[in-house]
């Protein structure tokens, strides 16, 4: 009799785990990025021990980003899990991130074989339900407009831009499946770049905000461009390495890092219905 109710008893016990278990859906998340992703990636180095490890081998110490995540699924009983992916690589595609690269690798080189050794949307969204990417912020010295515009010219101008992003955003459409967060592209400094490529930047992502963005699809935008602009033309000087060097110091990519996590855990639970485009919580 005994025995019979200690059973009974480890039952009621373990069910309740068993379904807490079953109940944590499991969401895989990829960040694909260059330099400045890896530096909000790592955001804030909280100790003298994490910065001498970065020295070695950033792998080594865990990210603010990552670390964010863990602490909110402990605190929610959530089961998101993000990794980062250099994309591409430096060899053999080459360290070019900008619109006419993701056009080139997902777009017309799509399909279940890597290109150059980079994997496409086929490939990626078998493995992930949600996919971040950026562009480096040379995106932002954008050149006059040609005669034509041309999809598969990696001149970097408005009119090729919105061609390769107007096909981009169809080749996403491809896969409702997968939540797609794109950032606003990087800006850059005043004094690394000049004002008629600033202002062709503004120009630019405030069409992808306010017309290449559908409301209701699977692309959600993370404007990293405001923030580092507020409402300028350049990014702010205090919030650079330098006033010649365009990536995020350790402070802001630290503050901004927290409005990224925001932005993507209220992709992933709300559509994004509750935060604006900043990661700011409406």
């Amino acid at each position: 009799m005994k025995s019979k109710l200690a059973i009974l008893i480890l039952l009621i016990m373990v069910l309740p785990l068993s379904s807490c278990k079953q109940n944590k859906e499991e969401v895989n998340i990829l960040f694909l990025h260059h330099s400045t992703g890896r530096v909000i990636w790592i955001g804030n180095t909280t100790s003298k021990v994490k910065t001498l490890i970065r020295k070695f081998s950033d792998r080594l110490a865990k990210g603010q980003l990552p670390t964010m995540m863990s602490k909110y699924n402990r605190e929610h009983k959530t089961n998101y899990k993000i990794k980062d992916q250099i994309f591409p690589n430096y060899t053999p595609y080459g360290w070019n991130n900008f619109p006419y690269d993701y056009y080139n690798i997902w777009v017309k080189n799509q399909g279940e074989e890597p290109f150059m050794e980079e994997p496409t949307l086929e490939m990626l969204t078998g493995d992930y339900q949600v996919i971040i990417f950026k562009h480096c912020f040379p995106v932002s010295n954008i050149e006059p407009d040609q005669e034509t515009a041309q999809i598969d010219s990696d001149l970097k101008t408005l009119s090729n831009y919105k061609l390769q992003y107007g096909a981009l955003r169809e080749k996403l459409h491809e896969f409702p499946q997968t939540k797609f967060i794109l950032f606003t592209g990087a800006a850059l400094t005043e004094g690394s770049v000049t004002e008629d490529e600033a202002l062709r930047a503004r120009e630019f992502f405030q069409w992808v905000r306010e017309e290449w963005d559908l409301p209701g699809d699977n692309i959600y935008l993370w404007d990293l461009y405001s923030l580092q602009t507020e409402g300028g033309l350049y990014f702010k000087d205090e919030y650079a390495v330098s006033e010649h060097d365009s990536h995020p110091n350790e402070a802001f990519a630290s503050s901004v890092a927290e409005l990224l996590f925001s932005r993507i855990v209220d992709v992933i639970e709300s559509d994004g219905n509750n935060t604006l485009l900043t990661g700011v919580k409406k």
